[in-house]
């Protein structure tokens, strides 16, 4: 039996899973096992193709789309290691990586899952710097700190025992997006112990044109459904229902927000204004309120600055990304 079973969901990414299979088949820790599952991708042909001269190293699996959360729980189910590591098929893993992670487990037979810190890779002005710079983790991870998201594991970072990720339940199939977060919250919620380190033993790729993560308005409504769905599933104590409720309600006010600025792009004054009253009255800001004051008096007038604001915040995170590119290649060539 192999000590690791590494999971692998595949949609759309036949031209990046090279990179991230290389990885995995490099690693200085060679007591592992290979799951690849192919969650329904429309790019099967070109992926089969790639997959071709490893075949021999990696378990294929292959299914109808049950989007990341139902291909990682058909890898799950036919996992054989004790521990459960996860790579999102479009990231990559440094060659330690799983030496370092399994030691950490190893040494604390307490511990139910470890996560690490990751580089970003990409074009946006997130690339080059790690997980832990935009996402720090602080303290103890419990549900508190997991539910408020001072702590936070990115999943292609995390070996989890497979034995408390069967016992808390496998991930959610309901939920289209963020499934890890709500599996974090869950292994914690039935006293799994989790830890992390800050050593950088992965990459990860954001801000690819068909990441799930690419919209701030579906990622929101995702979290507001697991919110919800702890709020009446789960049975919490009156500290962490009253936490819940303040998240929930914050996490509702960002969505009515996002979704208040896509009605004002499109000169929807009176449905924008509703939502972003709404939003208002959890977030309390100063720019939403000037633009509450301006769907009243002007709100064509209102709705062409927002559009302009919009585009220079566009840009000036461009030319962030841009002149962080150009230093990063600098610093190469002076190698």
């Amino acid at each position: 039996m192999p000590k690791v079973s590494v999971i692998m969901p595949s949609y759309n990414t036949a031209t990046l899973i090279g990179d991230a299979l290389d990885s995995v088949l490099a690693q200085d820790y060679r007591d592992f096992e290979v799951i690849v599952i192919n969650d329904g991708s429309p790019d099967t042909p070109a992926l089969e193709r790639m997959l071709e001269p490893h075949r021999e190293h990696i378990v294929y699996l292959k299914q109808e789309n049950r989007r990341a959360c139902g291909a990682r729980n058909n890898g799950i189910e036919h996992a054989r290691g004790e521990y459960l590591a996860f790579l999102d098929s479009d990231d990559s893993w440094m060659r330690t990586y799983l030496q370092v992670q399994i030691q950490h487990l190893e040494d604390d037979s307490s511990l139910d899952m470890i996560y690490c810190d990751c580089l970003i890779d990409g074009t946006g002005p997130q690339a080059g710097k790690t997980f832990m710079q935009i996402c720090p983790s602080h303290g103890p991870v419990t549900f508190e700190s997991l539910l408020l998201e001072r702590c936070q594991a990115p999943i292609s970072g995390t070996v989890v025992r497979r034995s408390a990720l069967v016992k808390a339940g496998l991930f959610d199939e309901r939920l289209a997006m963020c499934d890890d977060y709500e599996m974090w919250l869950r292994l914690a919620y039935c006293g799994s112990r989790i830890a992390y380190h800050p050593g950088v033993l992965a990459r990860i790729r954001i801000g690819r044109v068909n990441s799930l993560s690419a919209s701030n308005s579906r990622m929101l409504a995702a979290l507001v459904t697991i919110l919800s769905n702890v709020r009446a599933e789960w049975d919490l104590l009156t500290e962490q229902q009253a936490l819940l409720s303040e998240k929930l309600k914050r996490t509702q006010a960002l969505l009515a927000l996002e979704r208040g600025k896509e009605l004002l792009k499109n000169s929807e004054f009176e449905q924008a204004r509703i939502l972003l009253e709404q939003a208002n009255d959890q977030l309390h800001r100063g720019k939403l309120r000037l633009t509450l004051l301006g769907l009243r008096v002007a709100p064509s007038l209102t709705a062409v600055a927002a559009r302009g604001w919009e585009r220079f915040q566009c840009s000036s995170r461009w030319r962030s990304g841009f002149k962080h590119a150009t230093a990063a290649a600098l610093d190469k060539n002076s190698e």
